[in-house]
């Protein structure tokens, strides 16, 4: 049912976000150099590496780093960078993950291939077995504010309460915070 649903939401999706898709991909050709999709390896389900696509935010050579640990964030970000960020539209692309299997619309974010602390306790409390998702409830509960051990607290508790109902406020919740700009640090 949610691999369902998940396919017909992107599939929408898709066909509604499309022109805005086409204008964020000039904005970030038009401002700086380099590809318009930054391919992240990401870990997924059973802890399988997958690439994830993203609007390029950073500029091209950033150290390959969760962005709270870059020194200083800041002076990596392209000019409209701030700005796919805070809005959320660097992760218009993810949609691809969604179509392909790589992803749900709800889940644990992915952690970076290199998030070895992240991927040991999501192992340990079961969170791994997990399709991670564009959006969940560690996501709207504190986004890039939360300890590592808090993100993974709320992973599992979502783990626990899945269900169609939860993700639908999960996504309700979702686009809320991203109107309202809510625990975006960088």
């Amino acid at each position: 049912m949610k691999r369902a649903i998940d396919l017909t939401l992107a599939m929408i999706a898709m066909a509604i976000l499309f022109v805005p898709f086409v204008m964020v991909a000039l904005l970030v050709w038009l401002s700086s150099s380099g590809p318009v999709l930054y391919w992240s390896d990401r870990v997924g389900a059973r802890n399988t590496v997958f690439r994830m696509p993203k609007f390029r935010t950073m500029r091209s050579g950033t150290p390959v780093l969760a962005t709270h640990l870059l020194l200083d964030a800041d002076a990596y970000l392209t000019p409209v960078g701030s700005f796919l960020r805070k809005s959320s539209l660097d992760e218009l692309p993810q949609l691809w993950s969604i179509l392909k299997g790589d992803m749900s619309f709800v889940g644990p974010r992915p952690a970076l291939y290199n998030q070895k602390d992240l991927i040991a306790l999501r192992t340990q409390y079961g969170v791994h077995l997990l399709v991670p998702g564009l959006t969940g409830w560690a996501q709207i509960n504190g986004r890039d504010e939360l300890a590592i051990a808090e993100k993974v607290r709320l992973d599992a508790e979502y783990l626990k309460r899945q269900s169609t109902g939860f993700d639908m406020l999960i996504l309700l919740m979702t686009a809320v915070k991203v109107v309202k700009g809510d625990g975006i640090v960088h």
